[in-house]
């Protein structure tokens, strides 16, 4: 590996640690801006049950090894030496991130489309951390309430407007990438990302669901998210339980799996309160009640 290649990924993995002291999650990712570990899994047979997202215990899950944890940082990013930029995991607590894409290479003026859209739905975008892209673009951090789960959309919202929402990340300031490095707008760095206006998150947010999948038995799948939140490393124990009760209310087990989840949780750290209020928000955040 060239110098300047070694440079860039220690200082990814300075920037990295940075943000995880601030509560953000991260993962390393390459020059192409794609997770730098690849999946585990790739060279055996197709999953005949659900696709795994990190109970295995390996890295190369992409977003789903995202982590606060400094020991856990750095282990990633030792497993992978050609990282030269991080990623940001939106959608996970304290903050709930949420990024706002304004992308310039769509030939649209992405900033008017934003700026109309908060003229005709009434609200203003607050002063935030302000991310800059190699191309121009800028990417705007906002946060949402625990119990909304904003999905990731491509021009949804207006054409040359992405945004990043549960399940998809930000590629932080510092990194480094074939077209450049992302920097912080100047006076931005430091401030906390600011709450999503809420006309705007109601812009974002899916159409309500009219009904809910029927229960069926919690099976290997509900085994598989026990154990994923039990292999939870220190760091990462109350994001793991959020998504694992995410999941099991999405697939209809929620109410099964609610005992085991808490219990799982409890095993790793977390106190039983702890646990059945992280499992409560998941109910809420997708649609259902604990």
């Amino acid at each position: 590996m060239a110098t300047t290649d070694r440079q860039a990924t220690t200082l990814a993995l300075a920037h990295a640690l940075s943000a995880a002291e601030r509560g953000l999650a991260v993962i390393p990712l390459s020059r192409t801006k794609l997770p730098a570990l690849r999946s585990p899994h790739r060279a055996g047979p197709g999953p005949a049950g659900p696709r795994c997202h990190g109970e295995c215990g390996r890295f190369g899950h992409g977003v789903y090894d995202a982590s606060t944890d400094p020991v856990r940082i750095r282990e990633m990013f030792a497993a992978a030496p050609w990282a030269t930029g991080y990623g940001i995991a939106c959608g996970l607590p304290p903050y709930h991130l949420i990024g706002v894409d304004l992308d310039t290479k769509s030939g649209t003026d992405s900033s008017a489309a934003l700026r109309e859209l908060a003229l005709r739905h009434l609200f203003t975008i607050p002063d935030t951390v302000v991310v800059l892209t190699p191309s121009g673009g800028r990417h705007l951090w906002l946060t949402g309430p625990p119990d909304a789960v904003v999905p990731n959309s491509a021009g949804r919202l207006a054409p040359g407007i992405d945004i990043r929402g549960a399940g998809g990340y930000l590629v932080g300031p510092g990194s480094r990438t074939d077209h450049g490095v992302y920097g912080t707008v100047p006076g931005t760095a430091h401030l906390p990302p600011a709450a999503c206006p809420p006309a705007l998150l109601r812009l974002l947010l899916p159409p309500p669901r009219t009904g809910h999948p029927a229960p069926h038995p919690p099976g290997d799948h509900g085994r598989g998210l026990v154990q994923f939140v039990m292999t939870a490393h220190e760091g990462q124990r109350n994001t793991r339980l959020f998504w694992a009760a995410c999941r099991a209310y999405e697939n209809g087990i929620g109410p099964l799996l609610a005992a085991p989840l808490t219990e799982a949780a409890c095993h790793t750290g977390l106190t039983e309160r702890e646990a059945r209020a992280t499992i409560a928000s998941a109910a809420r955040m997708t649609g259902h009640r604990a």
